[in-house]
């Protein structure tokens, strides 16, 4: 009887832990998303992750700014060819896309919201892309062929 009794204790305790937390494979909303920080061209640079196909998709869309020292660093999970495009933005930004060994490859400065259809991006495989305020590509002298290092 005790024995059965345990068994239902904790069955009960895991029940109620895995009905509390989110779903693993829920997609996360923009207060959860996850932040790390690049450094790039000798700048620190908070990051909001977008690492889920959903996050990646939405990117900074919709939003009205972009801090000076803030980001999106978006992490694919396979290098590839990952164009980017300006739909639904609401300010310019400069992209800036990194290699899987962390070297700049490909710069857009100055991207424009009404650029949109228009999709920009290197014609080489790529693992992360960076977007940053407009003109911080020219303000730190960023050049293809710089390191990248993050932290998340």
């Amino acid at each position: 009887m005790k024995k059965n009794f345990a068994i239902v204790v904790i069955f009960f305790i895991v029940f109620i832990t895995l009905k509390s937390s989110p779903h693993p494979l829920a997609p996360l909303r923009n207060s959860e998303r996850g932040w790390g920080e690049v450094k790039i061209a000798g700048q620190n640079v908070k990051v909001e992750l977008a690492m889920t196909p959903e996050e990646q998709a939405l990117g900074l869309s919709g939003r009205d700014e972009l801090k000076e020292d803030e980001g999106m660093l978006f992490v694919f999970s396979q290098p590839g060819n990952y164009p980017f495009w300006m739909k639904d933005m609401n300010f310019e930004i400069d992209i800036i896309w990194i290699s899987e060994d962390k070297r700049v490859i490909y710069i857009k400065k100055d991207a424009r919201p009404e650029s949109y259809p228009e999709i920009y991006g290197p014609e080489n495989s790529v693992k992360y892309v960076l977007e940053v305020v407009s003109g911080f590509s020219d303000k730190n002298d960023l050049q293809v062929g710089d390191g990248v290092l993050f932290t998340y």
